[in-house]
């Protein structure tokens, strides 16, 4: 198995990224590509002994964070997070990775991969921590605005992320409201409330903000808007609290004694809150493996990254996402095309 790195993207590109795929190597024996510069990922790669284990793809354009992602993907074909794309399309690599600029790394997975058969837009899973066990939400930024059908298309492929890469049995899939009751929401989540019911998929109906953290449910429905509010709320609440709790351990020496005592606990706290051990979020719904990782991601991150792309080409992600929506969108049984008329009813179809 080979994944493309983009070693180009992200904030501290190329060389944490380059780092993190070298990582990847030594701990999981995994083959790397590495996309980008030569010239850089040449020095980068002095004295490493396990540069012989590594293949490099040079692109000599970049696409920036500021870049408008459809233009730039169009213009900078030489870029490495589109050469990176295009290796998957081509057989060549199995998955691809990238801390670019995310509005370009999903125009580039349409272009080049194209979309799965009925799947009218791929949605960001993210997973989000929990009291118990982690969350699987999804949109978490790919689409601002959806449609009922399209909140269908993210349950099922939320539960069979669930099930693949996170290893839940049966898992619970909620959408995102902010009622637990039927007749609570906007007319997009009352609409998308009966396709969610009439699916092949353990769906238990509305859930609230505060249940994502409580297990409620394993997997949880939005649009791309309020799933990327949600994500980057968490981010913000979870530095916050790590700063506060080493603010209160620095305070007095009572304070840093009894912190020895909780050193365990606290350490867990942080390591539970840290993104970097969940490496980034799969794009679901192209036909290949994307792994789309934060702007920020350190070396940690990326061979997390590396993990989780290795485990969604092993589970065969892609392929239970097809037979899924082949089962219930392709070809839906009666109870489903009843719930279909329902959602023309509506105005925001």
């Amino acid at each position: 198995m080979k994944i493309a790195v983009d070693v180009m993207g992200g904030d501290y590109g190329p060389d944490e990224i380059i780092q993190g795929a070298l990582e990847a190597i030594e701990e999981y024996n995994q083959e790397i590509i590495l996309v980008g510069d030569q010239v850089k990922i040449k020095k980068k790669l002095v004295n490493k002994s396990i540069k012989q284990q590594v293949e490099i793809v040079h692109a000599g354009e970049e696409i920036s964070m500021h870049d408008s992602p459809a233009t730039a993907v169009r213009r900078k074909k030489n870029s490495s997070l589109v050469k990176s794309m295009r290796l998957v399309k081509e057989g060549k690599a199995d998955a691809m990775l990238s801390a670019g600029n995310t509005g370009a790394v999903m125009a580039s997975a349409l272009l080049e991969l194209g979309s799965i058969k009925g799947i009218d837009r791929p949605a960001i899973a993210a997973i989000i921590p929990g009291y118990q066990h982690s969350t699987v939400l999804l949109d978490a930024g790919a689409n601002v605005n959806c449609k009922p059908k399209n909140l269908l298309q993210f349950g099922l492929m939320g539960y069979l992320y669930a099930e693949k890469i996170l290893n839940y049995s049966c898992p619970k899939v909620g959408l995102l409201s902010i009622g637990e009751e039927t007749t609570k929401g906007n007319e997009i989540t009352l609409a998308a409330y009966p396709l969610l019911q009439k699916a092949n998929i353990n769906f238990i109906g509305n859930v609230e903000g505060r249940d994502i953290f409580f297990n409620l449910v394993d997997v949880v429905v939005c649009d791309g808007f309020v799933g990327n509010v949600v994500l980057k709320t968490i981010e913000g609440m979870a530095m916050a609290y790590i700063k506060m709790i080493e603010g209160e351990i620095a305070k007095n020496l009572f304070t840093k004694l009894g912190s020895l005592l909780a050193f365990s606990s606290v350490r867990y706290f942080k390591k539970l809150l840290d993104y970097a051990e969940y490496g980034g979020a799969n794009l679901l719904g192209v036909n290949g493996v994307v792994t789309i990782c934060h702007g920020s991601s350190s070396a940690k991150a990326i061979k997390n990254a590396v993990r989780l792309s290795e485990e969604a080409v092993e589970k065969l992600l892609v392929q239970a996402i097809q037979n899924s929506i082949e089962k219930n969108i392709l070809n839906p049984n009666k109870s489903y095309l009843s719930a279909i008329r329902q959602e023309v009813k509506c105005d925001c179809d």
